[in-house]
């Protein structure tokens, strides 16, 4: 009898087992950082190009069309080439962009998993009994972009308004993954009425809410290596990927919380060499939150990239930071409305590092600059689980399956679908 009265708290989901596809609320999912297809275009011309994921050619590409610069005017960031405009596919409903993130036949054949982002998720919610275009969207992104910026913040809210309508006037639930997260909680604290309005649920996933400190504060220094192993070789360098990290507000933004009361403060550590007198030592030096500024401005201060020809600089960016703080406090600011469910899965493997260290105390750094070559979310939730898996592994894992299926009311009736065409049949191009 319990069991069956948690059933019918709106918390729990309420859907009994005889229900169809159309009666359920609709789920909206809600990419993170690099975990949307990217399109270029050439302003003039219709012709696009996969430039974000992709095996073959993929630095070349990737230095050509994404490498960017930040406008402190308009607050965006902008390919270094003029006649560029970089797009995200809205096809299968929005679905497609965060699905297979490089679906082109030699991906599908090596079943590369970690570019099946929301692929499994997907399979499992329509074996549910979700239905593409009525009760199942996707929301994928310029991810180099603010989380606070006009564009993502609009397209948030147009996503939600089409789900909601689509399904005959239900509230949505959302589930979003990483940085999706606070994509979220900016649309939240902009627009709380709409929020209110169209969301039943929102369920979070590895959501960094207070920053991502180890993870980021690498990022900044020394890049981001996407895809690891043997298949690393095919992919964007870890390099490539940092001369734009440090031009994108949405790094800036995940840098660790300085105000948040952290139990234990996020580290970076530095072994560093010191000549004085002829005689030379070897320190560890450490740098909390407010600290690491001082390294990173250090660190970065020859930093640049060759660009068709020209050498640009790219230290580290005040302006950028300075923007990073207004959306810090709009994060800071946000209030989840009454009557929304609110629901936590945060990874408890530790993949993403809390601290980071460089140089060893017999290989230190001499120059810093060297370096470059869990109530955290504030909020009443009814459910905090902590899930040993990857962070993109959460999106395929068993375990956080069972639980949104329990938080949405749903089980899966259907293990396996047909991939939609558009995934199955992508060009490398």
């Amino acid at each position: 009898m319990m069991l069956r009265d948690l059933r019918l708290c709106p918390c729990f989901g309420s859907r009994s087992s005889d229900e169809t596809g159309e009666d359920l609320d609709p789920v909206l999912l809600v990419s993170g950082m690099g975990g949307s297809i990217l399109h270029s275009k050439r302003k003039k011309f219709g012709f696009q190009t996969r430039v974000w994921v992709r095996v073959l050619f993929s630095d070349l590409e990737f230095k050509k069309k994404l490498w960017s610069l930040y406008n402190p005017d308009t607050g965006y960031t902008e390919s270094l080439d003029d006649d560029i405009e970089i797009l995200v596919p809205d096809d299968d409903y929005g679905l497609y962009a965060i699905d297979i993130l490089d679906p082109s036949l030699v991906i599908k054949l090596l079943h590369l998993t970690e570019v099946y982002h929301f692929h499994d998720m997907i399979d499992m919610l329509v074996g549910c009994g979700y239905k593409k275009g009525t009760t199942l969207f996707g929301y994928g992104y310029d991810f180099r972009q603010s989380n606070r910026i006009d564009k993502l913040i609009e397209g948030l809210k147009v996503k939600l308004e089409t789900a909601y309508k689509a399904s005959g006037g239900r509230k949505v639930n959302i589930i979003s993954h990483s940085m999706g997260g606070l994509l979220v909680l900016c649309f939240m604290s902009l627009h709380n009425d709409v929020f209110s309005k169209y969301v039943n649920k929102w369920i979070t996933i590895a959501c960094p809410f207070q920053g991502a400190p180890g993870c980021i504060n690498d990022a900044l220094l020394t890049g981001l290596q996407f895809v690891e192993g043997f298949e690393a070789y095919f992919f964007v360098s870890r390099w490539t990927m940092h001369q734009l990290l440090v031009e994108c507000p949405s790094v800036y933004e995940m840098l660790p919380n300085p105000y948040f009361s952290w139990k234990m403060q996020p580290q970076i550590n530095v072994w560093r060499g010191h000549s004085e007198d002829g005689e030379t030592s070897v320190k560890l030096e450490s740098y909390n939150p407010t600290e690491s500024i001082s390294l990173f401005k250090e660190a970065l201060r020859h930093n640049e990239l060759n660009y068709d020809g020209n050498t640009i600089a790219l230290p580290f960016n005040f302006s950028i930071l300075n923007w990073a703080a207004g959306t810090r406090k709009l994060i800071n600011n946000a209030k989840l409305p009454s009557g929304i469910c609110f629901y936590n899965i945060y990874g408890t493997s530790f993949d993403t590092p809390f601290d980071v260290c460089y140089g060893t105390e017999t290989s230190p750094i001499a120059d810093l600059s060297e370096i470059c070559h869990t109530m955290a979310d504030r909020f009443a939730a009814v459910e905090r689980v902590g899930v040993a898996a990857s962070h993109r592994g959460l999106l395929r894992d068993q375990t956080v399956f069972k639980l949104i299926q329990k938080w949405l009311g749903v089980e899966q009736k259907v293990r396996k679908h047909s991939k939609s065409s558009k995934v199955a049949n992508a060009s490398l191009n």
